[in-house]
């Protein structure tokens, strides 16, 4: 899918698989993930789950979801088979709204409506002068929580640091500002970074080092006084255990399109809440995950980034979208979400 963003000639494309599922009571769900590995998995889904699902009761989210795992994953790797059943698994509770006629945030939990929302507006091709006048002009539009993407030059964090100190300057101090740097620094630089733009007033800082190292993260911790996020495209529960449990995060990060869909999102909400800690979005696909961040008690904010954010304008019809900071989301039974399958079938790779 081609995205225009403010400011840049070239449009950004980005890739998904769309996931349509299908029931014999005339109900269709409707998932999505990130289109990483996207050729394998559609054959993945086509050849080897759909028929696996066939007959089953789309309802028991569990149980299917269960199933899936020991017939399909028994050695609980992630990559493409969390990706997968992601989308698989939100069509399921996309199908579940419907039958029920609630919206899936209520069903997962209901905590919360309407949910904090940032934008992350601060892309790595934007120039110093270029994400100055983005920033002033989402502020102007009344956003109040705003990222921006560091590791321009993961070896040199102070040609980060100019920036983020330009965008503080030219917001001023009440609005928010959060940076990630997804996995791109070394320990040592991004410890660099770290006391660079301590007195910028970091919301927090989100994937700083290689890997999601928890050893590292958690030595960062120590060393900073920004608070770590870090997440959002680990499959499966035991990730984001390692993370929380090694105290290498101070937000956790599950997005339902990369862990394995809501059925395990909620189980690392649960996971995280134990541990009196908060989860937010990040990694995009806010009209998915706004239904988690809204369901669960210590759900915090959802991440609308000017890629994914685009894709859903363009596949859905009349999404979601922030409004001072602040997203409603809908009644609407499901996830609210109507497909647009004119721009679907305009951008189909065969």
């Amino acid at each position: 899918m081609p995205i225009e963003v403010p400011l840049l000639k070239e449009k950004i494309t980005t890739s998904i698989l769309f996931a349509v599922v299908e029931t014999d009571l005339g109900i269709t769900g409707y998932g999505l993930t990130r289109g990483s590995q996207r050729f394998g998995m559609r054959e993945f889904i086509n050849r080897e789950l759909a028929p696996f699902l066939k007959d089953k009761n789309p309802l028991e989210t569990e149980r299917v979801w269960n199933q899936l795992y020991k017939q399909f994953n028994p050695r609980a790797q992630t990559g493409m088979w969390s990706s997968a059943v992601s989308a698989i698994d939100i069509a399921l509770w996309d199908i579940k709204g419907k039958h029920y006629k609630e919206p899936v945030w209520r069903l997962l939990g209901g905590a919360q409506n309407p949910v904090q929302a940032y934008v992350t507006f601060g892309l790595k091709q934007y120039s110093k002068e270029q994400l100055v006048e983005v920033a002033k002009q989402l502020v102007a539009q009344g956003e109040t929580r705003l990222k921006m993407v560091v590791a321009v030059d993961p070896e040199n964090p102070k040609l980060d640091a100019e920036r983020v100190r330009a965008v503080r300057h030219a917001v001023g101090d009440e609005v928010e500002l959060m940076i990630d740097a997804n996995y791109l620094f070394s320990f040592n630089r991004a410890l660099e970074l770290c006391k660079l733009v301590e007195p910028c007033g970091i919301t927090w800082f989100e994937e700083p080092v290689y890997q999601n190292d928890a050893a590292l993260l958690a030595d960062l911790r120590r060393h900073t006084s920004i608070p770590l996020a870090a997440g959002q495209n680990e499959g499966h529960r035991f990730r984001h255990r390692e993370l929380i449990v090694n105290r290498a995060v101070d937000i956790a990060q599950p997005n339902v399109c990369s862990v394995g869909g809501y059925t395990e999102a909620v189980k690392v909400a649960a996971l995280a809440q134990a541990f009196n800690l908060p989860i937010a979005n990040g990694g995009g696909w806010p009209h998915h995950n706004m239904h988690l961040q809204a369901a669960m008690a210590n759900g915090w904010r959802v991440e609308f980034h000017f890629e994914m954010w685009g894709v859903g304008d363009k596949i859905y019809k009349e999404p979601a979208a922030p409004d001072h900071g602040w997203v409603t989301l809908p009644e609407t039974p499901g996830l609210g979400l109507e497909p647009r399958f004119d721009a679907l079938k305009e951008y189909e790779e065969k």
